[in-house]
């Protein structure tokens, strides 16, 4: 009877490989194979894809190629350059997924995308690395993330923003601690409250009834809510804020993370639309250059990785890093995208080429969009005018009013998109916004230019002031009375009603507008007059609902209590 160890070298002689090949599982070990015999073997696992000679019968030119190959791996962002030197391995592959490094792409896919993300869609390999107890191209890529952002420690995330948003609440508030936030905050914040069992102590944001549309929060909001729950005998484990809003509205977050220190309180900032400030003289400062502790970035909104892709950035020791991390362990998938990794990587590395002027032509290119917007008559641009309370709106978020012209944004939307093949990011109810990027070229803006000019042309202009849908007393967040916290509002029993006995009741779900994803109704409120006016109102506008189980609104789910 053969021993394990003599089946293993009668098995690899009969296969042809005689002494040149290890059949040590793959998960073991790195190789790195040339097309016909340059095998070579990994040095230690921490030398960060380092090789040395294995295959003692390769001649000096197999050598030299490989550090030639390793050379040019080398050139590329740490993990970017391992996703290519793994893809490119001449391997049998007898791991997930099962699409087999696209040998069994689906066609109808491969067609539109081809196979190259196949074979770069790779499972956790060694060689790629762990997201969650990284020490190789992850830890390295992470690293560099943090130099060019500036945070003590940043992790990369794979389930978008949303997830590092959940992280850090849940790192930072525990069962029944009180989190401050703005009532418009992202549906994120609000499921991060289910997830901790936080209790909200909710601030209302300024809001503009002529453009339909909540900014910011001031340092005197964040007190007054500090000092009630002081007055309540509580305090705040941690104040949440979103700066830019979807409409590029910036608080002055200096003032608010000075506020929080002095209170011992940590400051979250939700920063998914603001990735890129702090890169050019014109933009706003970034959250961590302001004294957040902790801020998420969607890098794949402004900047240029792959959609579902983020980062979550700490500065300073205000808040517990093994806590974050056991939180992201627990929200974030055991199955990471490495393309989207390695996405987040090649962002940085872009980004970090000419981080002083990468910038240059997108701004140039907003201010003169703005500039010969508000030429055009009948259309209103939103400018700082508008939320003078506040420090800046990021100049690359473009939000134009068509009230004037008698029309929504969203009939605005309609006729631009279909008549001259304009996009926008937003369309609200008196408003569309727009977001210039990198990749935005003057063709683009002189598109969007002569589409409005041709709405005009085809519109005749309101006299007066008043337009369309001239302010008719709806607000979404005008009278708010929480009856349970979230979490409990979301385990509890509940049952469907119509919406004209829903009135008084306590809402069992979270129903929003979107986008941009901000909630009018919250479970565990109670249900106002003001609330319906206001989803109905938006809703027969053109609006779509989200988060309810009925979108058409005729019913709602309530709490049994």
């Amino acid at each position: 009877m053969h021993s394990c160890t003599s089946v293993s070298l009668d098995l690899s002689f009969h296969l042809g490989f005689a002494n040149n090949w290890s059949l040590r599982p793959l998960r073991r070990s790195r190789l790195c194979l040339s097309q016909e015999r340059g095998i070579i073997k990994p040095e230690n696992r921490h030398d960060k894809g380092t090789f040395t000679e294995y295959n003692k019968l390769g001649t000096k030119d197999d050598l030299l190629i490989s550090r030639s190959l390793v050379a040019q791996q080398d050139s590329l962002p740490p993990l970017v350059s391992a996703l290519k030197a793994s893809a490119e391995q001449n391997v049998a592959s007898f791991h997930f997924p099962g699409h087999n490094r696209g040998r069994a792409a689906p066609p109808s896919l491969t067609q539109i995308i081809g196979l190259k993300p196949f074979s770069h869609d790779l499972p956790e390999l060694p060689e790629l690395d762990n997201l969650f107890s990284p020490e190789g191209p992850i830890l390295e890529a992470q690293r560099e993330a943090a130099k060019l952002f500036g945070s003590s420690e940043t992790w990369f995330l794979v389930g978008g923003t949303t997830c590092g948003i959940q992280a850090a609440i849940m790192a930072t508030c525990s069962p029944g601690e009180f989190l401050i936030l703005p009532r418009n905050s992202h549906i994120s914040a609000i499921s991060a409250m289910v997830l901790s069992g936080a209790r909200p102590k909710y601030i209302i944001p300024q809001y503009d009834f002529e453009w339909d549309i909540a900014g910011g929060v001031t340092s005197s909001h964040v007190e007054q809510a500090v000092k009630e729950l002081e007055m309540e005998g509580q305090r705040a484990a941690a104040v949440f804020i979103t700066s830019p809003t979807y409409h590029g509205i910036c608080s002055n977050l200096t003032e608010i993370s000075q506020l929080c220190h002095s209170h011992g309180i940590p400051l979250i900032v939700d920063e998914a639309h603001g990735a890129h400030l702090g890169f050019h003289p014109q933009l706003p400062n970034a959250a961590l250059q302001q004294g957040a502790d902790l801020a998420v970035q969607s890098t794949h909104k402004v900047l240029c990785s792959l959609t579902q892709s983020s980062m979550l950035h700490m500065s300073g020791n205000m808040v517990d890093r093994e806590r974050i991390c056991r939180c992201l362990q627990t929200l974030q998938s055991t199955s990471p995208s490495y393309l989207l990794l390695a996405s987040l990587d090649a962002a940085r590395s872009q980004l970090s080429e000419n981080p002083d002027t990468i910038f240059n032509r997108a701004m140039e290119l907003a201010f003169e969009a703005k500039y010969l917007i508000k030429e055009i008559p009948g259309i209103l641009v939103l400018d700082l005018a508008r939320f003078s309370n506040f420090p800046a709106i990021d100049p690359l978020r473009l939000t134009i009013g068509f009230w004037q012209l008698g029309l929504s944004g969203y009939e605005a939307d309609e006729f631009l998109c279909r008549d001259h093949g304009i996009v926008c990011e937003l369309v609200g109810n008196r408003s569309i916004t727009f977001a210039i990027n990198l990749g935005t070229s003057r063709d683009d803006i002189q598109r969007l230019i002569l589409g409005i000019e041709h709405l005009v042309g085809i519109t005749a202009p309101i006299d007066g002031e008043k337009g369309y849908g001239e302010f008719n007393g709806y607000t979404p967040f005008g009278d708010i009375k929480m009856s349970l916290i979230p979490r409990d509002a979301f385990f509890a029993s509940k049952k469907k009603v119509g919406i004209g006995e829903s009135l008084g009741k306590v809402c069992g779900e979270l129903i929003c507008p979107y986008p941009p994803g901000i909630p009018v109704m919250i479970p565990g409120e109670v249900i106002t007059e003001k609330a319906l006016e206001y989803l109905l109102d938006v809703r027969s506008k053109g609006a779509v609902i989200t988060g309810a189980s009925d979108t058409s609104l005729s019913s709602i789910v309530v709490c049994n209590v």
